[in-house]
């Protein structure tokens, strides 16, 4: 079994937040997603990314297998596409999209863009994801040193995301938490602004999961706060 908690918060500069997170233990199922375009666009992204993820593992036999995650991840970026398409309002809005799905005391994550999971096990926290971006794509495979892309033109520039292409590209990965792991799913509106060392601190606290979720937030809003702010966290039993 996991335990799990999220929030999400529009942060310091922004009105209107486009993330969108979902926890549906009953499917073993958690996500976030983190919306982009004009105005609505990008919450109607997310929103709709994630809804699909939902009904598609809903409708699936149980245990979920990682092809029900990844023919998920397709449906959603076919949705996302159509509808923008048909909605010139919504022209060019798009998602990244981070899923984990348990299957008997495994998880398979599923990324596309830059939102993230960590694995934070045995007082470490490390990155199960890897980023879908020009910095991380491009930019590191280029040899340019980690200061020269913190400022780069390009570093905040998606190679991939849901409802952009129809060529989707899904990252993915199986791994077997230990009993009182912690897995985060989160937006780049937090690991983009607070640094590994920092989020890893507050994970390994005491306290409870909801108690951790409000303490990253406000981590982020500390340091500025510049985007919307997600955090969900699971703990495997």
């Amino acid at each position: 079994m996991i335990e799990s908690f999220g929030v999400s918060d529009p942060g310091c500069v922004r009105t209107n937040n486009e993330d969108y997170f979902l926890l549906l233990p009953s499917a073993g199922l958690y996500v976030v997603a983190d919306g982009m375009g004009g105005a609505q666009a990008g919450e109607h992204a997310s929103r709709l990314a994630v809804e699909t993820l939902r009904d598609t593992i809903q409708a699936v036999t149980p245990p979920t297998s990682p092809d029900d995650l990844l023919d998920a991840f397709a449906k959603a970026n076919q949705r996302v596409m159509k509808e923008a398409d048909a909605d010139l309002s919504m022209e060019g809005m798009g998602t990244t999209l981070v899923a984990a799905v348990e299957n008997d005391g495994d998880l398979f994550i599923a990324s596309g863009g830059d939102s993230r999971a960590y694995l934070f096990e045995n007082g470490k926290l490390q990155a199960i994801t890897e980023d879908q971006t020009w910095v991380n794509e491009v930019g590191r495979r280029l040899g340019l040193d980690e200061e020269t892309l913190k400022i780069h033109p390009m570093r905040h520039v998606l190679t991939m995301a849901i409802g952009v292409s129809g060529q989707l590209r899904v990252n993915h990965y199986l791994i077997h938490p230990t009993p009182g792991a912690q897995i985060l799913l989160c937006s780049d509106g937090l690991h983009g602004v607070a640094p590994d060392e920092r989020i890893g601190e507050v994970l390994a606290a005491s306290g409870s999961l909801e108690t951790k979720c409000q303490k990253l937030v406000e981590l982020a809003r500390e340091l500025g706060g510049p985007d919307n702010i997600t955090a969900v966290i699971l703990k495997a039993a």
